[in-house]
């Protein structure tokens, strides 16, 4: 008798009532999926409304070192969660963003800001460079990807108060330019960083 069963891909199968009991015991249970689902689903919102993201691996770092990041990281307005990568993947392939999937292996921590485009890079640089095993892996800023040296460049950036100072203060220096990028869609800004990272490369 050839009794059928689906299994985790959702194929049926015929095989023997011994056969069938064991695999749909090993088969996730539907709480587990809903669970999933659900933490897909929050990954998947925070990407769309975050401003900008910077992914990195944590792995090394002590317990003092990771209280006093995750601090200064909720200081700044940064919201950090360690992810499941195979969980994240789905997540980016949601937003469009495929070609985070080659960066989402071992220990990941996201850290994203749905208000400040620069704070996520800047946080983590000025860590990465206090706490060598901090590693940043790649960013995302306003859906647009930015490797190691956008991120830095992003990093460098002078914060929004700043910048809003200098105008105010009738400065003429080359930075103010980057006000513009207060009120108009940060993607400009991300061409001009890969333009500065290109350059870097050239040099």
């Amino acid at each position: 008798m050839c009794l059928w069963y689906a299994d985790a891909q959702g194929f049926l199968i015929c095989t023997s009532g011994h056969q069938v009991k064991k695999e749909v015991e090993n088969l996730p249970k539907e709480s587990t999926l809903k669970q999933k689902r659900e933490v897909v689903e929050s990954i998947s919102s925070k990407m769309k409304a975050a401003k900008a993201m910077v992914f990195a691996d944590f792995r090394g770092l002590t317990v003092e070192q990771d209280t006093e990041l995750r601090s200064a990281l909720r200081k700044a307005g940064v919201e950090y969660k360690v992810v499941k990568n195979s969980l994240t993947r789905f997540a980016a392939k949601e937003n469009g963003l495929d070609e985070l999937e080659s960066y989402l292996n071992g220990p990941t921590a996201m850290a994203s800001s749905d208000k400040d485009p620069v704070a996520p890079a800047k946080v983590l640089s000025e860590y990465a460079k206090k706490f060598d095993k901090l590693e940043i892996k790649i960013g995302v800023v306003e859906g647009k990807i930015i490797d190691l040296d956008g991120i830095k460049a992003l990093a460098e950036l002078p914060s929004k108060e700043v910048l809003i100072a200098k105008v105010l203060g009738g400065f003429n220096a080359p930075i103010s330019g980057f006000v513009n990028v207060l009120n108009a869609n940060i993607r400009g800004l991300v061409v001009a960083l890969n333009a500065i990272a290109e350059q870097k490369a050239n040099a």
